[in-house]
């Protein structure tokens, strides 16, 4: 899923090219690579999807050159992740009935990508021929207020594979003595909104619980795949309901299950959030860039990739960040206002 306009990171990121575009942890790769690169050991090339912004799709192809063009859909308007996943959904079955498929962001984190892989694998295997939805749910580090909470039901783990357990409830996101009552229990892990299912599994799940939705889709099952389809989804598509595939399947469904994993993920929604998983110096301060010069600085966050050298000094708590001939210095905790000053809508 790539079709988000965040600009968050600005002045990296803006709407025309949002985070999922940049090279936010400065390898060299937008977030968008890297999480079709981690798929790499799982997943044929040719069975990758991309669903995005119709605005956004030369560049999907600009960063993706090795993927068939066939593979990026195009939503003509946002509709929340429930239509996204529909539609994806309805094109990956006119295509092979008996598919296996992994539902991601394009915009996060992952640093341990091996158990990553190790993890998808496993929960593959399990809905490859069941009728089963799997989420992945993070172990928690800290009381986070930024995610939803899955609930699960560490009493009862799948006969088919002990690792993973049904989900009892999910969360919204909390208020922090929730967040920091959650974390008291072994049973609560952050929602990452990785999602596991086989194609006959979501698409019956649709036709039950999203009945108006579905019919959207089963109507354009004779034009996908053809010439005719694109202005048929740039009908049909606006009628779909705004709507989360949480709120939309995940919080009605029965046989939904969760796999409890490690591997340093993070939806590196906040500069913030970069700092706490960038490579921190003896004084708290993440710099990235060619050539970085913090002098009495401490718990920074310094993204200049594009400068020839920057020297910083006696700042505590900031963000220095260059994109276009734009420079942001900005506190880190007043980070929720960079909005208001990008003037981005």
């Amino acid at each position: 899923m790539a079709g988000g306009v965040g600009s968050r990171f600005w002045p990296m990121s803006t709407t025309e090219r949002p985070k999922q575009f940049i090279d936010v942890l400065g390898t060299g790769k937008s977030l968008l690579q890297l999480t079709v690169e981690r798929f790499g050991q799982l997943i044929e090339p040719e069975n990758v999807w991309v669903v995005t912004n119709e605005k956004y799709a030369s560049i999907v192809a600009e960063q993706l050159p090795d993927m068939p063009s066939t593979n990026i859909l195009c939503e003509p308007c946002r509709r929340n992740t429930a239509p996204c996943i529909a539609y994806v959904s309805w094109r990956i079955k006119s295509k092979d009935p008996k598919a296996n498929i992994v539902v991601t962001p394009s915009d996060h984190v992952v640093m341990n990508v091996q158990e990553f892989q190790r993890v998808v694998a496993d929960c593959m295997k399990f809905t490859a021929d069941a009728d089963a939805i799997v989420t992945l749910g993070m172990k928690p580090s800290r009381p986070e207020t930024g995610y939803g909470y899955i609930q699960a039901n560490l009493a009862a783990p799948s006969l088919r594979n002990r690792g993973i357990f049904r989900v009892d409830s999910f969360r919204e996101k909390p208020d922090l003595a929730t967040a920091k009552e959650y974390i008291t229990h072994n049973n609560y892990f952050w929602n990452a909104g990785i999602f596991i299912w086989n194609v006959n599994t979501i698409v019956n799940a649709f036709r039950m619980y999203q009945p108006r939705m579905a019919k959207i889709f089963e109507a354009l099952l004779p034009v996908m795949n053809t010439p005719e389809e694109q202005q048929a989804i740039n009908e049909k598509f606006p009628q779909c309901e705004n709507i989360s595939v949480d709120y939309a399947i995940m919080e009605k469904a029965e046989e939904i299950f969760v796999c409890p994993a490690d591997f340093g993920w993070s939806d590196l929604g906040t500069w913030g959030s970069l700092q706490s998983h960038g490579k921190r110096d003896l004084y708290g301060n993440v710099a990235l860039g060619p050539d970085v010069q913090l002098f009495e600085c401490h718990n920074c966050m310094v993204h200049t990739m594009n400068e020839k050298k920057v020297v910083v000094q006696g700042l505590d708590g900031y963000i220095v960040a260059e994109q276009n001939d734009t420079l942001l210095i900005c506190k880190l905790s007043e980070e929720q206002r960079i909005k208001q000053f990008s003037g981005e809508n």
